[in-house]
């Protein structure tokens, strides 16, 4: 076998490989551009929205380009200022019925999109984003918590025949229990300070009424609280990551706020509408007993509650739920048999509930109940409060037709967007309470475009001294390290682009010490040759023997800074994961682009020919 020879399919891979990389690094020279992004608040986009946008912004003669979908429209400008006058003038002439959100547009030429090429992910410091700092509920933890300590009081007492005449949670949201006399309050004192730890119950005595009463101890608040707080966080980094935001950042900031940071975003209306909700999904038998034509407000049966599908049509439900949210486990889109969105549950935990209520109502209807938390401005003695309305609507009436197992479809969405929505939000989980966006920031680009042209001038400089060093050095061999070496950024470039990644400030940096590294195993491979010429042995294989001798030792190298940055990404958060990320890209690209590209650079140049002498420097 001769050598420094690539067969030929070697030689047709690595082209196609450089190629497919220039090719998905091409968006990232064509920016972007200010846009607007139309979205409905349920259903699809109406014609007539799209009719009355363009009439609106050619009466007001702004040039634009408009791109439209089912669930979406965009609208691009050639400037920031037609977007901000355009965004107000569509607002006013569509109402309240449309979501108008501020977006930035990629400027790819549609041959580059009919390949999937789409430019790469920017991070808060260098894209903007937007900042919502929220507060938790807590008033409706520490009630929930108490709600479940009411049960389980109630419970105790009656298993130890202890007489209580009411018990309930009073104005001052504490839990308080009346008895008869004080023997009876004596006893229950001592039982249920014992048996309920959490509680801090203390007897009172008015107007001849024994009472017990008090609410959660103060470790029982915070440990409801902290736990409240954690599970809020985890939901909410579920649905960051449906959204695909990458580089996010979730963190508590106090007892009971929470910092979420969303580069990139420009949608803050859908960021909004998907981080807020605390929403969940409750399965219902509809009373069939009663016609719901003939149910008023007043006459609902004590049973059941009178609830509406989302084009107004009425439903009596039962009150009595045979499968909540918190037993889903998996929820994804797709179609039912007539062609209509759909979202099909799968369901965890124990069943045989849910299984065993379905199978004796076979014939008769199952409402499925989206339960959704919000803050309301409320006027109170002249000044604005805000409390939590709990809206229900039933999104699905449908017959059953067998019991039903642990996976089912949900029918009856009127939209895709809908049903996309719907399984986000049950695939991340409820939030265990409401919470309340109390700051909204949006970060401009403005710092993100100077730390754009510093990142780009660094590594510009970077690049250039690197590539001046490797040609005055290694003559002929270092036009070849360059050559590596520009195509590998192009690499690392592309993939962060094809992979989604977000490059932040900190991957800037990593892309720059990756360049530095992807050099040093061309010097390894470089004086090896050197090494081996100095040795006497011929041309040929002096290059053959530097290229594999130094491959282990490159491997090495690569492998121990592999290691490093994995640690890094799996422990890291925010711009260290950040770093990780574009490291570990650049250490894969850095050995193909050193070890495979510069030698089938070196193996047409000099390969199955007779030289006299190499141009390698000194």
């Amino acid at each position: 076998m001769a050598l420094n020879h690539y067969s030929t399919w070697k030689n047709i891979l690595v082209t196609l490989i450089v190629i497919l990389g220039v090719l998905y690094a091409l968006p990232n020279l064509f920016g972007e551009a200010p846009a607007i992004q139309i979205s409905a608040l349920k259903g699809g986009i109406d014609p007539k929205t799209i009719e009355t946008v363009e009439s609106t912004l050619s009466t007001a003669q702004i040039p634009y380009q408009i791109e439209t979908t089912e669930e979406r429209i965009l609208v691009r400008f050639d400037d920031t200022n037609a977007q901000l006058i355009a965004r107000d003038l569509v607002a006013q002439s569509i109402g309240d019925s449309m979501v108008v959100a501020l977006n930035l547009a990629p400027k790819t030429p549609e041959w580059l999109k009919l390949l999937g090429a789409k430019p790469m992910k920017l991070g808060l410091d260098l894209r903007g984003g937007v900042h919502f700092l929220m507060e938790i509920d807590t008033a409706s933890i520490m009630t929930r918590r108490l709600d479940t300590y009411l049960t389980d009081v109630r419970t105790r007492l009656r298993e130890d025949n202890i007489r209580y005449r009411k018990i309930e949670l009073n104005a001052q949201n504490e839990l308080q229990i009346r008895f008869e006399d004080e023997a009876t309050l004596q006893q229950a004192d001592h039982l249920l300070n014992a048996e309920f730890p959490g509680l801090e119950l203390l007897p009172v005595q008015n107007d001849n009424a024994y009472l017990l009463q008090g609410g959660l101890s103060e470790l029982e608040a915070r440990e409801v609280l902290n736990y409240a707080v954690d599970q809020t966080m985890m939901t909410l980094r579920n649905r960051v990551n449906e959204l695909g935001v990458s580089e996010a950042v979730v963190q508590r900031q106090g007892a009971h706020r929470i910092v979420v940071e969303l580069p990139g975003v420009q949608d803050t209306a859908m960021a909004k509408e998907i981080l807020g909700k605390t929403a969940t999904l409750e399965f219902r038998l509809v009373n069939v007993d009663r016609d719901v034509n003939n149910v008023t407000s007043t006459s609902v049966p004590a049973d059941s509650e009178l609830l509406y599908e989302t084009n107004g049509t009425p439903v009596l439900v039962k009150r009595q739920v045979i499968l909540a949210g918190e037993n889903i486990i998996g929820a994804q889109t797709g179609m039912d048999e007539f062609g209509k969105p759909s979202v099909s549950i799968q369901v965890g935990g124990d069943v045989r509930n849910f299984s065993r209520v379905t199978g004796e109502n076979i014939g008769k209807p199952l409402a499925a109940v989206f339960i959704e938390s919000k803050f309301i401005n409320k006027e109170n003695n002249g000044e604005i409060v805000r409390e939590v309305k709990h809206i229900k609507e039933v999104i699905s009436v449908a017959t059953i037709n067998s019991a039903l197992p642990n996976r089912f479809q949900i029918t009856g969405l009127s939209s895709a967007e809908e049903a996309r929505t719907l399984a986000l939000l049950l695939r991340a989980g409820a939030l265990p309470a409401p919470i309340d966006i109390v700051e909204e920031r949006t970060v401009g680009p403005s710092l993100g475009a100077d730390n754009i042209k510093a990142g780009i001038w660094s590594t510009i400089a970077g690049l250039s001294l690197v590539l001046l060093f490797m040609l005055f050095y290694y003559r002929a061999f270092g036009l070849i390290a360059d050559i590596a070496l520009v195509i590998n950024l192009v690499l690392i470039i592309a993939l962060l682009s094809v992979l989604g990644a977000t490059l932040t400030l900190p991957g800037i940096a990593a892309i720059v010490l990756t360049l530095g590294m992807a050099v040093d195993a061309n010097v390894l491979i470089f004086e090896r040759i050197r090494e081996e010429l100095a040795q006497g042995n011929g041309i040929q294989g002096s290059i053959y023997a530097g290229f594999e001798k130094a491959f282990l030792t490159i491997i090495d190298a690569q492998l121990t800074t592999f290691i490093a940055a994995l640690a890094l990404f799996s422990l890291g958060s925010g711009p260290v994961k950040g770093f990780a990320v574009t490291l570990i890209i650049g250490l894969i690209t850095s050995v193909f682009t050193a070890v495979v590209v510069s030698r089938a650079i070196v193996n047409k140049c000099y390969g199955g020919r007779n030289i006299n002498k190499l141009s390698i420097g000194k």
